[in-house]
């Protein structure tokens, strides 16, 4: 196998410990082979969950995947945006009326909650990054008027509100939003059109001119698959879906366990 000339690895369940932070190995690793090889990170997360990752590995300069391919931003400035329109957020809004669910919206580095309720607490904390508090109704009002969308919309909640949200949306948008039970309780919420994959495709091609043979990618998920199976040596961490498991061509340690760190000492 010829050494791979660019990283591209996703952040929840492969690259972080048990604490969601990077650990020393991970760091050390990433330092060690980053000026050499592009190390990128992709993620469903927005920029600014992202960014202070990079400083600690020194990888700033590096490009970013944010959304899961919704966003790409080369030196900070996008150069790829796909978001959900404001009629299709309407939608949601007002099929949730009686604010059953929890609905937070995203563009780039922008996140609206309604408010401070349990679930934006939590995802604040895991993220390490604060919304802004705003109700629904305005930010749709507002996008509208600035012509923007939502990268990423989340739906939150009580499991039996979430099959709900998930059945609506499924019903009347599934040729245009791609819909991602992360647990029982999350949805997050897509465009159709965009993936890991595409954004890679779209940096390889105008930004590095590497193929994807030349690519290593890590991930665990199923938003994983379709970036793992497509480039040269697609890396599962131990704790992957089985789906994920199946179609990867190494599988490393788990993500509690430094299994990129330790794939990258071993191989790179």
């Amino acid at each position: 196998m010829n050494s791979p000339r660019i990283i591209f690895s996703d952040i929840d369940g492969t690259l972080l410990n048990a604490e969601r932070e990077l650990s020393a190995l991970t760091i050390s690793e990433i330092k060690r082979v980053k000026d050499t090889i592009p190390v990128i990170l992709i993620s469903s997360r927005m920029p600014s969950a992202m960014t202070h990752l990079q400083k600690e590995l020194e990888i700033t300069h590096m490009p970013l995947i944010c959304y899961n391919g919704g966003l790409v931003l080369v030196d900070k400035k996008p150069v790829h945006s796909t978001f959900i329109t404001t009629d299709v957020i309407s939608k949601l809004h007002k099929f949730n009326e009686d604010h059953l669910f929890h609905i937070s919206l995203y563009h780039n580095d922008d996140w609206f909650v309604p408010q401070m309720d349990f679930w934006a607490n939590r995802e604040a904390q895991n993220t390490k990054v604060t919304p802004i508090v705003k109700s629904t109704k305005d930010v749709i009002e507002i996008w509208k008027t600035e012509n923007k969308g939502a990268h990423k919309i989340m739906c939150m909640g009580d499991e039996e509100h979430i099959d709900k949200a998930f059945s609506f949306l499924e019903t009347n948008f599934s040729d245009t939003l791609h819909l991602y039970r992360s647990k029982p309780t999350y949805i997050e919420v897509a465009h159709k059109s965009i993936s890991k994959l595409t954004a890679i495709e779209l940096l390889l091609e105008t930004h590095y001119k590497i193929s994807l043979s030349d690519v290593v990618a890590f991930g665990d998920n199923y938003n994983d698959i379709a970036m793992l199976k497509a480039v040269g040596t697609g890396v599962a961490v131990a704790n992957a879906k089985p789906e994920t498991l199946k179609i990867a061509d190494v599988i490393t340690l788990s993500g509690k366990e430094d299994g990129v760190a330790t794939y990258i000492k071993n191989n790179i």
